[in-house]
Formats: C-alpha cells, sequence, structure tokens
C-alpha cells in the first residue's frame, strides 16, 4: 500500500519554503478548480500566508492567488484571492487517486513526492473528521463543537459533486461538513447566522455540531460541520419534476414563504434590531449597478431608461419593513424539503461579495425577490414556457409568506420591483459572463421590468 509522507522537515535538511515545490503544481490546477474564481485570469502570482502539517502527509495551507502585472520589486502586491487548501503527500503514487493527483514536486522540500488534493482521498477525509470530532489546536487552527451534541467516529465520507464555490463532505449520510474554499477574515456568516438562529429555537435550520477557524495570518471560518439531511430534494429539483410532469406547485410554493417568514422572524430576534430601510442610499446602488452592467452587456442598453424608473420610484415610496439580517442569495436550489418541511441551508450569501457586506443589514424584500426571480428561472426550463406556472408560485409564495409575517410583499409594490430589477440585472451580467446561452432567461425579465413596471 502507498505510504503517506511526514511533512517534518527531514533532520538534514534546512528549512525551506513549500511553495517551491507546490507553486507550479498549484498554478495548473487552481484554475481548474470549478470553485477557484479567477478562471478567466492567469494565475501570476502565489503567497504562501500559512502552512499547517494537520496529521502525517496532510497539509493546510492558505495561499494567495495574485491575478495581473506582477508588481515591480518592493511594490504592492496584486490584488487577488485567499484561497484554502488541503493537500496530501505520498511518497509513491497511488492509481486510487485519479482526479485528486496534482502532480509531483520537481524540487523545494517535496521533492519526488506525489501531491493531491486530500478532501477527494477519504482516509485524509475520515481524519479530518476525527479532528473536528476531538476539539484542539494545530498550529494557527482551531477545532471546535458543540459538546451537546456528540459525533460518531468511524463515518464513511463521500465528497458531494455538486458544490461550485465550496468542497462538501458527507459522512455517513449523517453529517455534511462545508469547506470554504475562498476565505475572508471574519467570521463566516453560515456558522455565525446557523448557530444565533439555533439558539432561537428556529428548526428551519441545521444546526452547526462542529466548525474550524484560523487565528493567522487572520482569524477567519474555515469550515463547518452541520447534520445531513438525509432524503432530502432541493426546490430546484422538485420545482423541475413538477414543471416536467405538469403538476401544480403552488401548495410547496406557500408552505416555502410560510419557511422564508419564519427564518426571518428567528433572524429579527437573533441580532439586534435594523432600522427602516434608507431606500435612496439603495436606489443610489442599485443605478450604479445598473450602469455597470449595461457597460458590460450591450443587450441590456435599451432597457437601462425603464429599469431606472423603478430604482427612482425606490427612492420615494414606503420604507418597507425595517433592515435585518437576512440570507442574502436565496433561491431554490438554496431550501431543502425534507418530509413535509422546508429548510434553509448556505447562509453565507454571494462569495463573490465582501464578507463586511453580507453580514451587514438589508430589506428581506431582497429575500423575496431573489426567490421570485427562481421561480420565472425554473418556468422558464421546459418548453413551451409556462409563465402561469411561476405567476401561481409567485403569489403562493407571497401568500404563505404573509400569512406567517405579518405583512405582504406583494402590497410593498415598489420595493418588490426594484430589488426584483436588482436581482435581474445581476442575473444578466451572470449569465453573459459565465452562461451565454441562458442570457434569454434574464432579459425576458427585464424586459417585462424594465416596458410593463410589473
Amino acid at each position: 500500500m502507498p505510504k503517506t509522507a511526514s511533512l517534518r522537515p527531514r533532520p538534514a535538511a534546512p528549512p525551506a519554503d513549500p511553495m517551491v515545490s507546490l507553486g507550479g503544481l498549484l498554478r495548473e490546477w487552481l484554475p481548474r478548480q470549478r470553485w477557484f474564481a479567477g478562471k478567466d485570469r492567469p494565475v501570476t502570482d502565489l503567497g504562501l500566508l500559512s502552512t499547517t502539517e494537520v496529521f502525517p502527509g496532510c497539509l493546510h495551507l492558505l495561499v494567495q492567488t495574485g491575478h495581473g502585472p506582477v508588481p515591480a520589486p518592493g511594490g504592492s502586491p496584486p490584488a487577488g484571492d485567499c484561497y484554502q487548501l488541503l493537500l496530501g503527500v505520498r511518497e509513491r503514487p497511488s492509481p486510487r487517486l485519479g482526479r485528486a493527483l496534482i502532480g509531483q514536486a520537481q524540487e523545494g522540500p517535496l521533492t519526488g513526492l506525489t501531491v493531491y488534493d486530500a478532501l477527494q482521498d477519504p482516509r485524509s477525509a475520515q481524519l479530518l473528521l476525527e479532528r473536528l470530532r476531538h476539539p484542539g489546536t494545530a498550529g494557527p487552527l482551531r477545532f471546535e463543537c458543540d459538546p451537546l451534541r456528540p459525533v460518531p467516529a468511524g463515518l464513511v465520507p463521500r465528497l458531494l459533486d455538486a458544490e461550485q464555490s465550496n468542497t462538501s463532505l458527507v459522512y455517513g449520510d449523517e453529517f455534511i461538513l462545508k469547506l470554504f474554499r475562498r476565505i475572508q477574515p471574519g467570521v463566516n456568516p453560515d456558522l455565525e447566522v446557523t448557530s444565533a438562529l439555533a439558539r432561537q429555537g428556529c428548526s428551519r435550520v441545521p444546526t452547526p455540531v462542529a466548525w474550524f477557524r484560523t487565528t493567522h495570518p487572520y482569524g477567519a471560518t474555515l469550515g463547518v460541520l452541520q447534520p445531513f439531511l438525509h432524503g432530502a430534494s432541493d426546490g430546484w429539483t422538485l420545482a423541475l419534476d413538477a414543471l416536467s410532469a405538469g403538476d401544480d406547485f403552488t401548495a410547496q410554493a406557500r408552505e416555502l414563504g410560510r419557511a422564508t417568514a419564519d427564518v426571518h422572524l428567528a433572524l429579527a430576534s437573533a441580532f439586534p434590531a435594523g432600522t427602516p430601510g434608507e431606500n435612496g442610499q439603495t436606489a443610489t446602488g442599485m443605478a450604479e449597478r445598473l450602469t455597470s452592467a449595461a457597460h458590460c452587456v450591450p443587450a441590456l442598453r435599451p432597457f437601462v431608461p425603464g429599469l431606472r424608473s423603478a430604482f427612482a420610484a425606490l427612492a420615494t415610496c414606503d420604507a418597507g419593513p425595517p433592515a435585518q439580517r437576512i440570507h442574502g442569495d436565496l433561491h431554490l436550489g438554496q431550501v431543502l424539503r425534507a418530509g413535509r418541511d422546508w429548510f434553509v441551508i448556505d447562509f453565507e450569501g454571494e462569495p463573490s461579495r465582501p464578507l463586511a457586506e453580507r453580514r451587514s443589514d438589508h430589506s428581506p424584500v431582497r429575500d423575496i425577490a431573489g426567490m421570485l426571480r427562481s421561480f420565472d428561472y425554473a418556468a422558464r426550463q421546459r418548453r413551451p414556457w409556462r409563465p402561469e406556472w411561476a405567476r401561481r408560485c409567485r403569489e403562493a409564495y407571497c401568500a404563505g409568506y404573509a400569512a406567517r409575517a405579518g405583512w405582504d410583499p406583494r402590497k410593498k409594490h415598489g420595493l418588490l420591483r426594484a430589488y426584483e430589477t436588482d436581482r435581474a440585472v445581476y442575473e444578466v451580467l451572470y449569465e453573459a459572463r459565465h452562461r451565454p446561452d441562458w442570457l434569454p432567461v434574464p432579459m425576458a425579465a427585464i424586459e417585462r421590468l424594465a416596458v410593463r413596471g410589473d
């Protein structure tokens, strides 16, 4: 059986920077990963922020990637992102590594060793769970857990393939570990918010049972372990299944609206009370995002005057409910149905946004608009398009929300139109950059919102 290699320096060798061994391998490997944000830009610079041997044969790294011209000596470092990596090393390669293989180090302290993504190795994944089961430290890493919710040993790991911006491991269909790939200073909302909701007794959100973080080069959340909702289906899959079978989805949409309101009410209790939304400032930000998007996507330009009217109306309409902590990126893919209940997951917000923005207060209408747009997206996945299906779902969702929250989003027409318009503008920019074939989906909403003012 291939042996793992200890990463501790050999006695006769002086300490050396592992990036001498890993730099070339990572420059090729990183842009091929789905969670890597800089796929459209070459990795011009790699810097090592921290390195820790988590257990023999597994190295935890925080690396800073630079994109753009290499700076002159003594100049400022290039702008980039910080990524979390768990790399395994072996003295000899193994056929079992498959797609986990990164390559063989040709120089530096790891010369001759095979390097691979440890999260795709079952043995490494099991050892990582053991670290989470037993609180403690490894260099700057801090492993912590809820003592009232013990995690059993020996759970078999499997890697989920559906993740886009993070990496998730399921253990024995009982727990799921989400590892954040793109790291920013501060506590991640996916730990902060779910912990706060658990203390509120909110049953709509899986409770964290263990987590780990780093204290160097700054404090940041690295991963969260939560119960896995075995047998649950995400809202996107359920909606598409209903469309394919010609079934109605209004009952599910109404219950989903109630679940969203439950989470919003719990968030309002868990965090300090907000203040009424500053619609003028919000409208200005929306207008600026529209200008930027229209500069990048010519198809958007004819609709700019009509879209601006939605934002102009926001500045003078009812302020609506107070700003508060929200989900931040709510859509059908962020909710799960297990049995008859809906659960809300993934509270980290949009990973590309600054962490401070994701942790700030916003109008709950922003979450509602995201879900309404998601119904429209689902309806357009089947031809012929069924606009009535989307309209019924939107109405049912808002009715369910109103029944629980005590206020009706449909009666906040100016707010809802502005936030839905802002979301559609974001979708246009995203699809133009990443999925051009999908661009007609948000463009149809843009035409509706700009011309008809719905």
